[in-house]
């Protein structure tokens, strides 16, 4: 019986974060903070193909295979399931939906989770890349933004609103 590692690995051929770029949104927020109902609304509205990291880690339990035995035993045991396992599992719900645009619920959970699915991401994001859009951002785009800003025409959502009021913020503002 092989690693937790080998398991998630088992049968990769690349990763769709390599292949192509898909635009990944990460949904995060507390339990019962409304991530599932903005989610269905942002799909309905723009066409977003939404996966639940534990969805997609129950669905591997309930098939019965030998990752999905695996994963019970580890949440049975009370440990974290290791992120290399949920990326897998993500990357293979990205690549059989055949859509290029993902709402991502209920991951990345802690540092390690964001540093191991950035580690599979786009060749460009190294640490020293990183910093480079940051400054260009800081230099290119905050600009922009202060100038909006003065002229009005900025609309800044507060992403502590209840739900379901949110999304309409959001629709209204235009930031889709």
């Amino acid at each position: 019986m092989g690693t937790v590692v080998e398991a998630a690995n088992k049968g990769a051929s690349g990763s769709i974060l390599q292949k192509r770029n898909p635009t990944i949104v990460f949904v995060l927020g507390g339990p019962g903070s409304g991530k599932g109902t903005q989610c269905a609304n942002i799909v309905e509205h723009y066409g977003y193909t939404h996966l639940s990291a534990g969805d997609l880690l129950r669905a591997e339990i309930k098939s019965g295979s030998e990752n999905g035995t695996m994963i019970q035993n580890m949440i049975k045991e009370g440990k974290i399931v290791p992120s290399e396992v949920t990326i897998k599992l993500l990357q293979r719900a990205m690549e059989e939906s055949g859509k290029d645009k993902f709402l991502i619920d209920g991951f990345p959970r802690n540092e390690e989770n964001r540093a191991a699915f950035e580690k599979v991401g786009r060749e460009d994001d190294n640490i020293e890349t990183i910093r480079k859009r940051f400054r260009v951002f800081l230099e290119s785009s905050v600009p922009v933004i202060s100038y909006y800003d003065a002229k009005g025409k900025v609309r800044k959502v507060n992403d502590i609103l209840y739900f379901y009021c949110l999304f309409g913020k959001l629709l209204a503002s235009n930031l889709y």
